[in-house]
């Protein structure tokens, strides 16, 4: 693990300047995966450095990686793994993460979601996040992983590591495209986002709101990003891993995404509820391997729960970890947290008897 007390060093001197020697950047054009899905594509409104209606990915390779001969790696080709981020989040947050699985034997393929990152946008404030149907964000990713995604498995297993929002699109995809992944990680997923309120009261709140065309304006209480760093809300993560992402968002004026707007939450309280479908669950094939935080603020633990026990009511495999004193992004963790998770994520691909035995 990375020793936290020289964090901005590491990453600045050994991790990054690895990634970039093998990474390759990119645009994945989403119209053939969406209309697949009956949505009609988007042009985007928003110039974020990118392409117009197109989403920005970032890609390395293990192969690549291993010619750099860093210490720790193990040389061994294991296949690809897939990541899909959280509300607001972009590729390069994960960079410690992908270091890990390059280091395990992994090709890994981060998708900015549309609205984050230099993907495409479609309303004027660069801090907001929209979309007009959760299944594009579906189509999104499974076109991805059966293009992009396959290419780096190149014949070995391809498997899914999702968080947050991104694990709510991530449980979709293992519902709709059940053969597509080989195993799936979803670390604190939106099931069902936290309120504040229950989530019947939402829908219908949320519902009119939109319904008077206020879908694109933002969620109250909410605001743009600001340049001044504080843990609040983050109080027992690792302060040099916040400060780092704060740094890269500083940086890149297109990673300060901040603020939801309101169909953005209807959309969200619409996935929920298809992806907590029973028919649904019983479509899963991949093994499921969910993370809990026991301090979560952002997603609710119950309808993990329920997503758990649904999928094995299908008769499928799935297993809940829980982190009792972890915050939302247990990659944000100290070390003493962060390290049990990374080793029962590769614990869990690595072994190729998961699809049979019990984690």
């Amino acid at each position: 693990m990375i020793d936290e007390s020289t964090y901005a060093e590491t990453m600045e001197r050994t991790v990054v300047p690895a990634l970039l020697q093998c990474r390759e950047e990119g645009w994945f054009d989403p119209s053939a995966a969406e209309r697949s899905a009956g949505l009609e594509p988007l042009p985007g409104l928003m110039d974020t450095g990118g392409r117009s209606g197109q989403l920005h990915y970032v890609c390395y390779d293990a192969g690549k990686f291993d010619a750099i001969r860093e210490a720790g790696a193990t040389a061994t080709f294991r296949g690809a793994i897939v990541i899909s981020h959280g509300f607001t989040e972009f590729a390069e947050k994960y960079d410690e993460l992908v270091w890990y699985f390059l280091l395990a034997g992994y090709s890994v393929c981060v998708l900015e979601h549309r609205g984050h990152g230099k993907s495409s946008r479609d309303v004027d404030n660069h801090c907001m996040v929209w979309i007009d149907d959760w299944k594009r964000y579906v189509a999104d990713l499974a076109g991805f992983a059966q293009t992009i995604g396959q290419r780096y498995a190149a014949g070995m297993p391809i498997n899914l590591f999702c968080h947050s929002m991104g694990g709510g699109i991530g449980a979709a995809v293992l519902e709709q495209y059940p053969s597509l992944f080989d195993k799936a990680v979803l670390s604190a997923p939106m099931i069902a986002p936290a309120t504040g309120m229950p989530l019947p009261l939402t829908r219908i709140l949320v519902g009119a709101i939109c319904g008077l065309g206020f879908g694109k304006k933002r969620v109250f209480g909410q605001s743009d990003f600001t340049p001044e760093f504080s843990m609040q809300g983050n109080e027992g993560a690792s302060e040099a891993r916040e400060r780092w992402y704060f740094k890269l968002r500083c940086e890149h004026p297109e990673y300060q995404t901040y603020c939801a707007s309101f169909e953005w939450v209807r959309q969200a309280l619409k996935l929920s509820r298809a992806i907590l479908s029973p028919a649904a669950c019983a479509e899963v094939e991949a093994p499921v391997l969910l993370f809990q935080s026991g301090r979560d603020i952002w997603v609710l633990n119950k309808p993990q729960n329920r997503f758990i026990q649904l999928i094995k009511d299908g008769g499928d495999e799935a297993t809940l970890v829980r982190f009792n004193e972890s915050r939302h992004e247990i990659f944000s963790m100290p070390n003493a947290v962060y390290k049990p998770y990374l080793e029962k994520i590769l614990s869990f691909y690595d072994d190729p008897m998961i699809a049979s035995a019990s984690y």
